[in-house]
């Protein structure tokens, strides 16, 4: 069996390719590359989960098989959002993070992500190296129980740190001053007495949801799609709260309900929250977006002479160019952002607080928010649709990559880009990219275009092209 680390990390069935077994092995193999990363001297690494079953156990299975390869271990002493472990990497200067979560994937799932010394997700050089220490280790590894070498393991609490880091991050003044209310659907994950703490700390209206553990995620995938945020939509509106906001499992994605219980696409809050930093606060520096992530971003930066990246998918991606000081902006259409100053690590509930205070310091809904955007730079829809993946779709995708058509259906490509699947560009801006999941076995296909049927029409000959 194959162990491969994706777009954001290890993940598998568990019972199936997530066992105690394996997750020994990839532990071992990250203590291996530590050793021979930093040497003899001290490592300390911080160990974290989520809220999905077994996640505990895991992380204690870790923290065990790290204390015995002689590294000190910080283990968190309860499931914490992701950033909260990257904000502890950076503060206690450890050589690494383990976080046990497989994010937004269905509960079946569990995963393990890796963050290195900067706080920041393992760029693939790191888990190349991970992956072939795992090729060597496998055959024939104990798969026996490790002993605990408790003198090397200490329980730590990330709430507290992570959420006086976003304190003076975010203005709540603005919030109280205009009366903001705000709805929170913590998605039975652990965004849970952070999102919502912090806001009732600051004096800020919240009405939580779902802010209990429940492995199965009420029966969904924990995820910040338009069907999942369903009961948060009727909470909005019928306790008159300004804005919803969601957050995943590991609480480092995020969802936004507008006003009138709307769902507004994460590419369009970038859009927003891009064009109030520059704007409003007066930011400027470099913006970058993923292959997948909406052409809106283009046409702020070029309207304020911002110099712009484009990334393939993985926020780990956007954290490099971040720590290089490339950047003052990053977005992935996934509900990802990066921020200057703030963390190399997806942040759901950073997010969701910025959108919050862009509500009260405007002074505008979501939905005004909106309609002055699309006036100012264009309206434009994003789509996205899967297809399970086969051999022979792996195959003509392949094919698409090594020989880009010039056209799809009657619209004629402008452009091509393959540092990351395929991607088409047309005329006036819309386009289509065709990929591999990095997180489960899928393609995937995401357009943009002004209207939902352009976005449509694009995704349906996108997926014919490999089906």
């Amino acid at each position: 069996m194959m162990i491969r680390f994706g777009t954001s990390g290890w993940r598998g069935v568990m019972g199936e390719e997530f066992t105690f077994h394996n997750v020994r092995v990839v532990v071992q193999a990250i203590a291996n590359h530590l050793r021979k990363t930093f040497g003899d001297g001290p490592i300390a690494v911080v160990v974290g989960y989520d809220t999905r079953f077994l996640s505990d156990r895991y992380a204690l299975e870790a923290a065990k098989l790290l204390a015995r390869n002689g590294i000190q271990v910080f283990l968190s002493d309860r499931d914490a959002p992701s950033q909260a472990l990257a904000c502890q990497v950076i503060k206690r200067k450890c050589q690494g993070g383990i976080n046990f979560t497989a994010s937004f994937n269905p509960p079946r799932y569990n995963g393990l992500k890796f963050n290195v010394e900067t706080g920041a997700p393992a760029l693939p050089e790191v888990t190349d190296a991970i992956e072939e220490e795992v090729r060597r280790l496998m055959p024939g590894f104990s798969t026996l129980a490790v002993r605990a070498r408790d003198e090397s393991i200490s329980r730590i609490d990330l709430q507290a740190d992570y959420l006086a880091d976003l304190q003076g991050k975010i203005d709540f003044g603005v919030m109280r001053k205009a009366g903001l209310r705000v709805a929170a659907d913590l998605l039975y994950g652990t965004g849970r007495e952070y999102l919502d703490e912090i806001l009732e700390e600051n004096g800020v209206e919240v009405e939580g949801i779902h802010g209990y553990i429940d492995p199965y995620f009420g029966g969904v995938s924990p995820s910040c799609t338009e069907e999942n945020l369903a009961e948060l939509k009727t909470h909005v509106v019928q306790t008159k709260c300004h804005v919803g906001l969601a957050t995943d499992a590991d609480g480092d994605r995020f969802g936004i309900i507008d006003e009138k219980g709307g769902f507004v696409h994460p590419n369009i809050i970038l859009a927003l929250l891009l064009d109030y930093l520059v704007s409003v606060k007066g930011w400027r520096g470099g913006v970058a977006r993923s292959i997948t992530t909406t052409h809106l971003l283009d046409r702020i930066a070029r309207k304020y002479d911002l110099p712009l990246t484009k990334t393939k998918v993985g926020f780990k991606y956007m954290a490099d160019l971040y720590l290089k000081g490339r950047i003052m902006f990053g977005g992935e259409e996934s509900a990802c952002i990066a921020v200057k100053d703030h963390l190399p690590e997806k942040d759901g509930i950073f997010a969701g607080l910025l959108v919050a205070e862009m509500i009260a310091a405007t002074g505008r809904s979501l939905g005004t928010l909106r309609a002055d955007l699309f006036k100012e730079y264009g309206a434009m829809t994003s789509g996205q649709r899967t297809l399970p993946l086969t051999p022979e779709r792996a195959k003509r995708l392949r094919a698409l990559i090594q020989n880009p058509p010039s056209k799809l259906g009657r619209r004629k490509v402008v452009a091509a880009e393959t540092i990351d699947g395929l991607k088409l560009d047309f005329e006036e801006d819309r386009w289509v990219v065709l990929r591999l999941s990095g997180t489960e076995p899928l393609i995937r296909c995401y357009a943009e275009a002004e209207t939902r049927e352009d976005v449509e029409a694009i995704l349906k000959k996108g997926l014919e092209a490999v089906k």
